[in-house]
């Protein structure tokens, strides 16, 4: 098939060189037409099948209302705030002690990049608790837990975010807008706030796992804790 498409494309090309020379006017390349038709399509139903095979990107989010999410409403979650959609934004109102929101279906396990943005609007604990799938296993990215600043990774090797290798700090300001991102390879599992990398761990080095608080949020999912707090554009990537 490759071999095909590639003859098709050189005589189209070679045409249009002609047609140039002879000053005849110039059509669009039919290889590349041709090709195009190749062009994988996604539907609601084969997004993770294409990304199999190619980079994919697509919203997870719609702006408007709460299709493609579940409130939570289990464990620690079932005195959770008031969920709502304003300004393009999910809030998470505070809970006693918890509110979150998780996927509803499927998430790729392996290889994929999340991109969002989230902001603490009241509270001091943290606002943005992102539950995510590594291959067999789940950890959970903590922004600003442990009296609001704390950041990394729970759980490597049974230690909390506030106690192992990915600990770290930072002073989040209330109703600013952070950037963060989150990738997840064969190899590795990264973090960034804004342009700043706040996670890089090994994670087959590790054993890996999650507080059962944050089971229900599984298998993709944001959470806050005694904290009001807001989450907009975001974005799964298959890499």
């Amino acid at each position: 098939m490759r071999i095909l498409l590639a003859a098709i494309l050189s005589v189209s090309i070679a045409t249009d060189v002609i047609r140039a020379e002879t000053g005849q006017p110039r059509r669009r390349c039919r290889g590349i037409q041709r090709l195009e038709r190749f062009q994988p399509v996604a539907t609601p139903g084969n997004e993770f099948e294409l990304s199999a095979t190619m980079p994919y990107t697509r919203s997870l989010f719609n702006g408007h209302d709460l299709v493609g999410w579940n409130v939570v409403d289990e464990y620690d979650f079932a005195r959770h705030g008031n969920i709502t959609v304003e300004d393009d934004a999910i809030i998470l109102g505070a809970g006693t002690p918890a509110t979150g929101i998780r996927i509803d279906g499927d998430f790729p396990r392996m290889s994929y990049e999340v991109t969002l943005e989230a902001k603490r609007i009241e509270g001091a604990d943290f606002y943005c608790g992102i539950t995510f799938p590594v291959g067999d296993d789940y950890l959970s990215l903590v922004l600003g837990g442990w009296g609001g600043g704390t950041t990394g990774i729970s759980n490597l090797d049974n230690l909390s975010a506030i106690e192992n290798a990915t600990t770290g700090f930072q002073e989040f300001e209330q109703n600013r807008w952070y950037r963060i991102r989150l990738r997840v390879t064969e190899s590795k599992v990264e973090t960034w706030v804004d342009d700043d990398q706040s996670v890089d761990v090994e994670h087959a080095k590790h054993e890996l796992s999650i507080w059962w608080e944050q089971e229900p949020v599984r298998p993709f999912g944001i959470a806050s804790w005694y904290t009001k707090s807001a989450v907009r554009n975001i974005r799964l990537t298959r890499l």
